[in-house]
């Protein structure tokens, strides 16, 4: 799972997707590993597109997309790193799963950004989304404007990760997410924080059913605080834990706020609709990549059912 030895870097060659370029460029030099540079057009490219002269393609599209490619590649962050461009045509979350099959990823970096205004060239929120529930490996979701882990020292891009912040659920989700957290905070010498939140409907259930909900309530913060204090001293990391009551999304999203995190780590656990459609997020997933003070990092795990629509069919506000 760790180190990143196989990337794949996502880009639509706007100016917001160099923030993901840096993520790739950094994990790849640090770890050893190549860069898969990858997008996705509404037509077929040319396999030969960047191997052969500008003046052998007449459509003003390919020309833009070739000068565009060239032109990431050029970028100072590449600078001594195994790095290829690869096309595609199709849906871009589906694209984007393949590819990262087809390599063998470790790792997908992205840039999100949110659902407001237009966007012609970029990942709009539902699109990241869909790549993190389509990816089979880890996914980092960035969005302009957060802090970042990744330093600039004599023109390249380095790994500069103090704190990070594992959401855990102790559910089997969280497995394979608490594992990556774990060995990146040793490997990179961060400080690791793991927070459990305990949802906000148990209280409303305590309200209700005054006796039974409160018995529920209190059995449930015992045993967190079980798992937490088993999860401090087996880690490895020795992990300073936090519980919390709440919106699970929000209280994420504080906490790494006040920590200062620079990443958070998260398990996802993808549902399928039983009304059929594509594999889609959990809204407090969604919502903690959208709201998130840094990046975060998106660990896959076994896919659920659920008969819910609303999952495929409801925009998630901000």
């Amino acid at each position: 799972m760790y180190p990143f030895r196989n990337i794949l870097y996502p880009t639509d060659f706007s100016q917001n997707a160099r923030a993901a370029l840096k993520y790739a460029a950094a994990f790849a030099r640090n770890d050893g590993g190549r860069v898969v540079m990858f997008n996705v057009q509404s037509a077929q490219v040319p396999r030969d597109l960047l191997k052969s002269p500008a003046k052998a393609f007449e459509e003003q599209w390919l020309l833009q997309v070739r000068s565009d490619a060239k032109n990431f590649l050029a970028d100072p962050s590449f600078q001594n790193i195994d790095v290829e461009a690869e096309f595609a045509d199709g849906e871009p979350s589906t694209e984007i799963a393949r590819a990262a099959v087809e390599h063998e990823s470790d790792l997908v970096t992205i840039v999100t950004r949110g659902r407001k205004g237009r966007l012609s060239r970029a990942f709009s929120g539902s699109i990241a989304e869909e790549i993190v529930a389509e990816s089979p490996c880890a996914v980092l979701a960035t969005r302009p404007a957060q802090r970042d882990f990744v330093a600039h020292r004599d023109g390249r891009a380095v790994i500069n990760l103090n704190r990070i912040l594992l959401a855990t659920n102790f559910r089997p989700s969280s497995v394979a997410a608490t594992s990556l957290a774990t060995q990146i905070a040793n490997r990179m010498g961060a400080q690791l924080h793991a927070v459990y939140v305990i949802g906000d409907y148990f209280d409303q259930i305590s309200a209700m059913f005054p006796e039974g909900g409160l018995a529920a309530l209190t059995r449930l913060r015992s045993y967190v605080e079980e798992r937490m204090t088993h999860l401090a001293r087996t880690d490895g990391s020795r992990a300073v834990t936090h519980v919390a009551e709440g919106r699970p999304y929000e209280e994420i999203v504080r906490l790494a706020a006040k920590t200062e995190a620079d990443l958070i780590v998260i398990g996802t656990a993808v549902h399928n609709s039983l009304f059929g459609g594509s594999p889609v997020l959990g809204s407090e997933i969604e919502r903690v990549i959208r709201n998130a003070p840094c990046p975060v990092m998106c660990v896959p795990a076994g896919r659920v059912m659920t008969p819910l629509p609303a999952f495929v069919a409801s925009a998630v506000p901000t």
